[in-house]
């Protein structure tokens, strides 16, 4: 191809970084963040397709599409399978890593590199726009992620997890694992695997995202030289259907039983005002310096419940939103349960009433900007965090003002609002008798 590509430079003084966007005709977003003094090059093909969109209308259709459970995720797995062999081994070819993995919101597949970063772009848009399906390889498939769901489904952990996020929800597919189940994955078919692929593989439902030592002219002309001969057309906007959920918790707790030493408590709040772009990001942060004051490592809390030995170093508090849904989790293994979830109220009950201190909040706050401006050493951080905060409709480049402006009265709303006893949900996993 010849002349020059149209693109937008987005400098963030802060961070001291520049950022080039590029449109593609095809509808696909190009990023791409030059990083000259780095030796590895990373880049994340991406699309807006997770476990949670399972019910959705293609551009066009007035009638929706119902697909089993599972289907972004054995997507993830049967594209690394090409009609050539296995892409694992054309990356080892390269001296490449690939690697992939599915959310709730999102399906992502990367690489990283030191050499032929080029070769290695071209194999990653190739295999995840030439979809390969035949009816064996899919029962191939379905088998071996029986084994993956089976071996999960042992895993007290995962169970603990997942437990705690069918109490919360009523009906939000978040409360379906990722995978699915042995017998949702049994009813996927090519023709679903296709149809979901046409559907939401689409250039402008997918974003790609480089950094490194990369030149940001030839990055987009060589993705744009790979979609050139796909012939799509535009697609227009996928109506995702989700159910209505209620504002309430589906249980207040549930409980299992499994091989493990000592027993496991998850505590988690559903949170029911959600958000989207900038707002989603702040309400993100907000509600993560509040976890981190409360029940992060230095807190008072957090070593009151140390050292009377009601957590270890496995207890962990932390908070996930996307514009359908938003909870915090918090907990680990204990050997009492019952007072782990007494001490923890206890505990915000006095934080709302009390509030926290302006000393305290200013030191976590520098704390978390000093963790944020030092992750950005990472092309992997920088990337990943890039391509998913840019499908909720924000900007990376928004994450430290948003930090910044953040005040202790946010952090003081957060927890009258979101973190409050009626939307709490405990799951634990008892030892087996």
């Amino acid at each position: 191809m010849k002349g020059t590509v149209a693109q937008e430079r987005i400098d963030s003084p802060v961070l001291k970084e520049e950022l080039y966007y590029t449109r593609l005709p095809h509808g696909l977003d190009v990023f791409v963040m030059p990083k000259p003094d780095y030796n590895e090059k990373y880049a994340v093909f991406a699309t807006r397709y997770g476990s949670i969109d399972t019910t959705f209308l293609r551009p066009g259709e007035e009638k929706a599409t119902l697909t089993p459970a599972g289907v972004a995720h054995f997507l993830e797995h049967k594209l690394f399978e090409s009609r050539e062999g296995n892409v694992f081994e054309d990356f080892a070819a390269l001296g490449a890593s690939v690697n992939a993995y599915t959310s709730y919101g999102l399906t992502s597949y990367l690489f990283s590199t030191t050499d032929d970063f080029h070769p290695c772009l071209e194999t990653l848009v190739d295999f995840v726009q030439n979809p390969y399906f035949t009816e064996e390889s899919v029962a191939k498939e379905q088998g071996i992620i029986a084994q993956e769901i089976t071996m999960y489904e042992d895993n007290p952990e995962f169970e603990v997890y997942a437990n705690l996020l069918q109490a919360l929800y009523h009906e939000n597919p978040v409360r379906e694992k990722i995978a699915g189940t042995e017998e949702s994955v049994r009813r996927i078919t090519p023709d679903i695997l296709y149809q979901c692929h046409g559907t939401f593989y689409h250039p402008e439902n997918m974003v790609l995202f480089a950094i490194g030592a990369i030149d940001p002219e030839a990055t987009v002309r060589l993705v744009e030289s790979r979609l050139h001969g796909h012939n799509h057309k535009t697609l227009g906007a996928i109506r995702r259907v989700y159910p209505n959920e209620p504002l309430s918790v589906a249980k207040s707790q549930v409980q299992a039983r499994m091989s493990v030493a000592r027993p496991l408590c998850y505590i988690g709040f559903k949170d029911v005002d959600l958000k989207s772009g900038d707002e989603l990001l702040h309400r993100q942060l907000t509600t993560s310096l509040t976890l981190q004051l409360l029940f992060g490592k230095t807190s008072a809390l957090y070593n009151q419940l140390y050292e009377t030995g009601l957590i270890d170093t496995t207890f962990n508090a932390y908070y996930t939103a996307e514009e359908t849904f938003a909870h915090a989790i918090l907990g680990g293994a204990t050997p009492d349960p019952a007072k782990l979830e007494a001490v923890v109220a206890a505990g915000l009950r006095e934080a709302r009433e009390n509030g926290v201190t302006e000393k305290e909040f200013e030191r976590q706050k520098r704390k978390s900007i000093g963790g944020f401006l030092y992750a950005f050493n990472s092309l992997e951080f920088i990337a990943n965090n890039f391509v998913s905060t840019h499908f909720r409709g924000s900007s990376l480049f928004s994450y430290l003002d948003i930090l910044q402006g953040l005040s202790k009265e946010d952090v003081e709303r957060c927890l009258q609002e979101q973190l409050a006893g009626e939307r709490m949900a405990v799951s634990i996993v008892w030892p087996q008798s």
